[in-house]
């Protein structure tokens, strides 16, 4: 199982089921979005190590090192940060 490092000090085991943003809804990390109201991008988050597919083209511009938990998935460990 993939270990998802948030924020430089906290860790979850990604279970393979759903995206991103679900695993981290689900251990209780504060996650803003928007995505379930129509607006996409507001979920974005820094990658600071690892790799993310993409399971949909995502419809925001996403920054260089930035990604949208929404619709990825992380091959292998990866660590990210929570953008406020």
């Amino acid at each position: 199982m993939p270990k998802v490092q948030v924020n430089s000090d906290t860790f979850l085991e990604y279970d393979k089921q759903g995206n991103l943003l679900t695993a981290l809804e689900q251990a209780k990390f504060d996650v803003h979005y928007q995505c379930r109201q129509g607006y996409c991008g507001a979920c974005r988050c820094r990658l600071l190590s690892g790799n993310i597919r993409y399971l949909q083209e995502p419809l925001a511009f996403v920054r260089q090192g930035e990604f949208l938990p929404c619709c990825s998935i992380p091959i292998g460990d990866i660590a990210i940060e929570l953008v406020d």
